[in-house]
């Protein structure tokens, strides 16, 4: 009889984190240098408007966590211009649309941590915080283990959700 192979299942196999760790230390600056950028697959930008842009988080807290984030950088709300926040959220509501063409996302968790305190990763640059959820998707590993884990890849994630933004545009042309 074969031994239960405890061992292998104890193991998280997850070799597409490399993407995460290659990026040590952290960018502070990654907003601004994506918002001036031209190469947006390398920046992980999905759509562009005048003022605001959409972009893939490379440190989500779940699967397909994007940003929407405004080209000039500012920390407070108050220094938006009208046309900002209408173009912000207007992403938000197209993110949400991505999200849920490619990811079947069933929930989201959308906003913003406004300074460090508050848990801003980029305290001087704003941006909107879209996480997708689903139905218990929740479970043991961050609680006991301090680990979350993400079934997905950064770039296998932003083509599907490239594919998703053509069709939505394409359907729309119809």
């Amino acid at each position: 009889m074969n031994e239960f192979p405890k061992k292998q299942i104890e193991t998280l196999w997850c070799p597409w984190r490399v993407e995460y760790f290659e990026k040590e230390p952290r960018n502070r600056n990654f907003l601004t240098e994506a918002a001036q950028a031209s190469d947006d697959a390398a920046h992980l930008v999905l759509t562009r408007r005048k003022t605001a842009f959409l972009m893939m988080n490379r440190y989500p807290y779940a699967v397909g966590h994007l940003m929407a984030v405004p080209y000039r950088k500012t920390s407070d709300l108050s220094l938006l211009g009208e046309n900002e926040i209408v173009e912000l959220w207007g992403l938000v509501v197209h993110g949400q649309a991505l999200l849920s063409a490619a990811t079947k996302a069933q929930g989201f968790n959308i906003g913003l941590n406004l300074g460090e305190c508050a848990g801003a990763g980029v305290p001087d640059h704003l941006h909107i915080h879209i996480v997708p959820r689903w139905n218990g998707d929740t479970n043991f590993m961050p609680m006991i283990a301090g680990t979350r884990t993400l079934s997905d890849g950064l770039r296998a994630l932003y083509d599907k959700l490239m594919d998703a933004q053509a069709k939505i545009d394409s359907d729309k042309l119809q």
